[in-house]
């Protein structure tokens, strides 16, 4: 099973879209929840070298820190989705 971690934020509409696409996909994902702060996100920042959100982090594909909602979605379909099997 994947190994993936999720930086978000509540009510983040981006990282709404991100998370529906996981629970599509049946993905197991650890959620880290971010301050509403940027100046805050020192997390984010060190993963991704930014501070917004979604974050995506796949270790196991060697994705340190993708940002963009619209990358990681294809990224998602592309790797985990039916297309990939």
């Amino acid at each position: 099973m994947a190994n993936l971690e999720l930086y978000e934020l509540d009510g983040c509409p981006y990282c709404a879209k991100v998370v529906d696409k996981l629970d599509e996909l049946d993905l197991d994902y650890e959620s880290h929840s971010v301050p509403s702060s940027h100046a805050q996100r020192d997390e984010v920042e060190a993963v991704s070298g930014q501070t917004g959100v979604p974050v995506l982090v796949d270790e196991e594909n060697g994705v340190e820190g993708m940002p963009e909602s619209d990358d990681i979605l294809e990224y998602l379909e592309e790797t985990y989705g039916e297309s990939a099997a």
